[in-house]
């Protein structure tokens, strides 16, 4: 799949995709790390939250869309054009202090047999924190999912890239096995937001972005005409403001000395 990620678009709702990093952030208990990285960092609108917290530590973020990092590095954020799997495959071990990937391993399948290898660079009493969505059973996901699969339009949709993640209780065994003290958690966020179209809009800037880039441009309007009205159904407006439940997963650790 082409590289489709907008950092105008997905800043959109900085706020509330901000949210959960923060209180993922303040779990980890490292007091003077020297290095951090931020494994999936966007635009770097989060990262710099890293630097601002430990700021004698050189902060470094990764993320696969060549956009993305040109805007984090506009930004001053030190960012590098990598695969996920392939940088945690290539790191040395032990060489993170603070690890921190949110929102991000939901892009990688098989992302539970990769946290090892992943646990594998952060130093002995380092720290490993991670957040993924766990909202893929929700209308934002089961109606676009419906949609695809219909004739028209799924034999263009076929293996394009799919979010998905496990339980809390998933990540805690493989993160303690794999040599962490670890703490997992889910939250539910009811974000409140404006505009009958508004879900259709926060996935436009997330999960949508592979069905759009596969989509011939023929086909694109009408597929983003009925999925909005499915989606308004699905989240009614109501004194111009909807609502939408998002569950997220957090697991933070230490490695063990």
């Amino acid at each position: 799949m082409s590289n489709p990620w907008d950092p105008d678009r997905y800043l959109s709702y900085a706020d509330e995709r901000g949210r959960p990093f923060v209180e993922l952030l303040a779990c980890v208990g490292a007091t003077e790390p020297a290095t951090v990285v931020d494994l999936g960092c966007g635009p770097g609108n989060l990262t710099r939250l890293l630097g601002e917290r430990w700021p004698t530590a050189r902060v470094a973020g990764v993320d696969t869309s060549p956009a993305m990092v040109e805007r984090a590095r506009t930004a001053g954020i030190e960012a590098e054009v990598a695969d996920v799997r392939a940088w945690a495959m290539s790191v040395p071990a032990g060489s993170v202090d603070v690890l921190v990937t949110n929102a991000a391993l939901q892009w990688v399948p098989g992302h539970l047999d990769l946290l090892p290898r992943m646990v594998a660079a952060v130093s002995p009493g380092g720290w490993f924190a991670m957040q993924v969505p766990g909202n893929f059973d929700e209308p934002s996901h089961s109606e676009r999912a419906r949609l695809s699969a219909e004739p028209e339009y799924a034999v263009h949709l076929v293996g394009i890239d799919a979010p998905a993640s496990h339980d809390p209780a998933d990540y805690w065994r493989v993160l303690t096995a794999a040599g962490l003290e670890v703490d997992a958690w889910e939250t539910t966020y009811l974000h409140v937001l404006a505009g009958e179209d508004a879900v259709f809009d926060w996935i436009s800037g997330t999960s949508l972005l592979p069905t759009k880039a596969a989509l011939p441009g023929d086909l694109w309007p009408a597929y983003e005409r009925e999925l909005k009205a499915r989606l308004r159904a699905a989240y009614p407006v109501r004194d111009g403001r909807v609502l939408l439940p998002f569950r997220r997963v957090f697991a933070v650790g230490r490695r063990r000395a």
